[in-house]
């Protein structure tokens, strides 16, 4: 079992890298286009390029966010309880984001399975719009895992404390 844990921790790790890279893509992108429209050769599609970017960017980080219990929570009343009231609260949270993931990844699924019907394609370059939502299907199911993770470890920084 720990084995498959750090397999999934090192899989987290390897999404949010790709992640950033993504991110450092969509900017790249944006300099060239906007160096190119001053030279007369702009990026053609610059707009989709740089929207799969970013949309999958943020979708392969944010299962690290779970995972480093870095996303976006309220801490100031957990942190006041004591440390044996801390952590089963803590593992609660987690087990509520999965709840709250695992409902997200059915509902855009749903969707994704629509996208594939309808075939609909990005207004620049073409690209089928599915390719945008499997780095968001990715994402949310990481998402999921990472959560997981966290149910028996505390992954916030302060929680050594």
């Amino acid at each position: 079992m720990r084995r498959l844990a750090q397999a999934l921790r090192a899989l987290v790790l390897a999404s949010a890298v790709v992640g950033v890279l993504a991110y450092a893509a969509a900017a790249l992108l944006t300099v060239a286009d906007i160096v190119g429209r001053q030279t007369g050769m702009p990026i053609p599609g610059v707009v989709d390029l740089v929207q799969l970017c970013v949309l999958g960017g943020a979708w392969l980080v944010i299962p690290h966010a779970f995972l480093a219990g870095a996303h976006v929570g309220v801490d100031l009343l957990v942190e006041s309880f004591p440390r044996a009231v801390e952590r089963p609260l803590r593992a609660l949270a987690s087990l509520a984001a999965v709840g709250l993931l695992g409902l997200m990844l059915v509902y855009c699924y749903e969707a994704f399975q629509q996208q594939l019907l309808y075939g609909d394609r990005s207004q620049q370059l073409g690209i089928p719009i599915v390719w945008y939502w499997v780095p968001l299907l990715f994402g949310l199911a990481l998402s999921a895992v990472a959560a997981a993770l966290t149910v028996f470890s505390t992954p916030h920084p302060q929680a050594a404390r």
